[in-house]
């Protein structure tokens, strides 16, 4: 069974990838709501907070790009947060019925990246609510300044950890016989 959900997985995805009609994306987000109707503002709502910053990037990008050559195609800006919309709505629902780790068994090394990457978000989340709770606990009445310079500082945590942690998975990976 895992085998066929495999296949079924890269067959949609690669759809959903190379197929340039937004009738066949609405189609495809149609069937994906079916699937699990129940669950719809759940999942909708962990794709939106995914993809929100991301989509706002390239929109704004397009705009600022088409306004000087005076040819925006709001068509094709549509498509594209489509697509994205898409695949991200696909890999999440897909991922809330199937276990990752059982997906990717099938493979050493991804089940060694899956394993790194998992760990990874679980600190980091950890991390960020200890940062949080510890803010919180300090700070009596919100302070919009402190509140600005609590962001910048754990954004400069996470950064310093994100390299850290790259330099030793990068070490480990290596030790291991993954860049031969």
């Amino acid at each position: 069974m895992l085998k066929i959900l495999r296949v079924l997985f890269v067959v949609v995805l690669f759809a959903l990838l190379s197929v340039n009609s937004m009738l066949f994306l609405a189609l495809m987000l149609i069937l994906f709501f079916a699937i699990d109707l129940k669950n719809i503002k759940k999942i909708n709502k962990k794709v939106l907070r995914s993809i929100l910053l991301f989509n706002l990037a390239v929109t704004l990008s397009f705009f600022i790009m088409f306004f000087f050559k005076e040819n925006l195609d709001l068509w094709y800006l549509l498509y594209i947060n489509l697509k994205v919309y898409a695949i991200t709505y696909f890999v999440t629902l897909f991922f809330s019925k199937v276990d990752m780790v059982q997906f990717f068994a099938f493979s050493r090394n991804l089940s060694y990246l899956l394993t790194i990457t998992m760990s990874q978000i679980i600190s980091y989340k950890k991390s960020f609510n200890d940062l949080k709770m510890a803010f919180k606990a300090r700070i009596v009445k919100k302070v919009r300044e402190r509140e600005k310079g609590f962001v910048l500082k754990v954004f400069e945590f996470f950064l310093n950890k994100a390299m850290q942690d790259a330099k030793e998975k990068s070490l480990a990976m290596r030790a291991r016989g993954f860049f031969d």
